[in-house]
């Protein structure tokens, strides 16, 4: 078996058995990603001499016998996270020579473990998009079919995990950023409580809906890399200071008997037949291991995009103010420093971004902010009440993720709103701060489908155990995408075995 095959909970196994080291294991990866991105074009930027020394340094710290939950597992990072030392380009222009001055929170948390960085990911350009199409640089493929997008805008994160080419990488999901491309590409994929892990050197896109998640071949590798990176920081003042459980070991308890709901309403809008199909099926997979399930009415859902198109705008207006060609990345020069800001950010911007910045700032405006910002936060309100009303008798809440299955490049490009409708099924969990767990549960004319499940807040526990049970009843996680097969990735020795 090749080692790119093993998921990162059997590395783990495996380093601690000092069967390999993390050095071996890191050369194998290396090796992949340079057989495949040409093809793929999952990353940005890949820290090979970096990720040689962190192996190296965990391999040490296993020899003085410190061991930890992630030490010498390689790991990519969505292109928005910051690194110090490292390009942070959140796939734009503007900041293409930008240089992370320092760490993130959950990048110190992971180097703390001895975590191996591998490299940064192809994303859309701010986070703004739903196929890694916006990006300043390329557009990713899907490894299923690299003639069809991998979601976004967390595509290249997760189509180098579908790839195998790391075990597991960070995302970040405002509006269903990790959870879109996740389906997509056939992996596991999990967006947290609004809260639960700290923001502190993630590139704002929308501040009230942004959070980092994972992509990760089953739920027991998010397991472990949730609990290496949750916990309140003092530095991001919306991280919860709750105590943060052993997820892990909480994947070991009873699963449960649980009450599902069905939204009514996310199956009347226009869901794929054969996606509607493979919900369906996978809801007698939970009524077969004695789960209920519970049709519930969420009145207010069908508002959900419009106020999420509202506010993540706005937000967007004003985070990225800042990118003026006087502070970051791209200056182009001019005669005053007025035109100065207007030449960098109309050349440094992609046609994604200037169109949310123009919307946010419209509806952020004297005399429109209370006829649209303000009514979409009360909206916002209503949502999350629907949401509290079916938990009172619910346990998780089972949607779909995409209406569609993963559609070909340049499809959608033209038509901004029907790329909106993309997140759908999404952006209700980020509008109430709740987490959402997807699941690949099925195949659609060769492609992947998976459904989501959303679970009360701060209960990643019981959804990621929800989620355990379903991937042992099935085997959908286990299908690898066709690309690549004989590429290389390293492999055991028999005589290791």
């Amino acid at each position: 078996m090749e080692l790119h095959e093993f998921t990162a909970g059997d590395i783990r196994k495996l380093l601690r058995e000092r069967k390999i080291s993390s050095v071996e294991l890191t050369r194998a990866y290396l090796e992949r990603i340079s057989a495949l991105d040409d093809r793929l074009k999952a990353f940005i930027t890949v820290t090979k001499d970096m990720a040689l020394e962190m192996a190296a340094a965990a391999d040490k710290a296993f020899g003085e016998g410190r061991e930890s939950t992630v030490g010498g597992i390689p790991l990519a990072l969505k292109d928005n996270l910051s690194v110090k030392g490292i390009p942070c380009t959140c796939g734009s222009s503007i900041l293409q020579n930008y240089v992370a001055p320092y760490n993130a929170t959950v990048v110190e948390r992971l180097v703390s473990e001895n975590s191996v960085i591998m490299g940064k990911t192809n994303m859309d350009e701010f986070a703004m998009g739903s196929s890694t199409e916006n990006s300043a640089f390329f557009t990713t493929g899907n490894p299923w079919d690299l003639s069809r997008v991998p979601g976004g805008s967390s595509g290249g994160s997760a189509a180098a995990v579908a790839a195998r080419m790391v075990p597991w990488a960070l995302g970040s999901d405002t509006g269903g950023s990790v959870r879109q491309p996740a389906a997509f590409c056939g992996i596991t994929g999990l967006k947290p409580t609004y809260g639960l892990i700290s923001r502190y050197g993630l590139v704002a896109y929308a501040s009230s809906l942004d959070q980092i998640g994972i992509l990760s071949r089953n739920t027991e590798d998010c397991a472990l890399l949730l609990k290496a990176i949750a916990g309140q920081d003092r530095r991001d003042s919306t991280s919860a200071g709750i105590p943060v459980p052993d997820y892990e070991a909480a994947l070991r308890g009873k699963e449960g008997n649980f009450t599902i709901g069905i939204v009514e309403e996310f199956f009347q809008q226009s869901l794929d037949d054969g996606i509607r199909t493979l919900i369906e099926q996978a809801a007698h997979v939970f009524e077969g291991m004695g789960w209920s399930l519970k049709r519930v009415s969420f009145p207010h859902i069908r508002y959900s995009l419009a106020s999420y198109y509202i506010i993540a705008p706005a937000e967007a207006s004003s985070n990225l103010a800042r990118y003026d060609g006087s502070r970051y990345g791209l200056r182009e020069p001019a005669e005053t420093t007025i035109s100065m800001f207007k030449r960098s950010r109309e050349k440094g911007f992609g046609a994604e971004v200037k169109r949310r910045i123009m919307m946010g700032t419209y509806t952020l405006s004297a005399g429109y902010y209370d006829a649209y910002y303000l009514k979409a936060q009360k909206v916002r309100t209503l949502i999350k009440r629907d949401f509290d009303e079916a938990f009172r008798e619910c346990s998780f809440i089972l949607a779909p993720v995409t209406p569609t299955a993963p559609f070909r490049k340049g499809e959608n490009i033209d038509d901004p709103l029907k790329m909106y409708l993309s997140d759908i099924y999404t952006v209700s969990v980020n509008l109430a701060g709740l987490p959402g767990l997807v699941l690949p549960c099925g195949f659609s004319g060769g492609l992947p489908v998976a459904l989501q499940l959303i679970g009360k807040p701060f209960d990643e526990v019981t959804l990621l155990r929800a989620g355990t049970a379903f991937q042992r009843a099935t085997d959908f996680h286990l299908k690898n995408p066709p690309l690549g097969e004989a590429v290389p990735g390293g492999s055991i020795k028999e005589s290791m075995k």
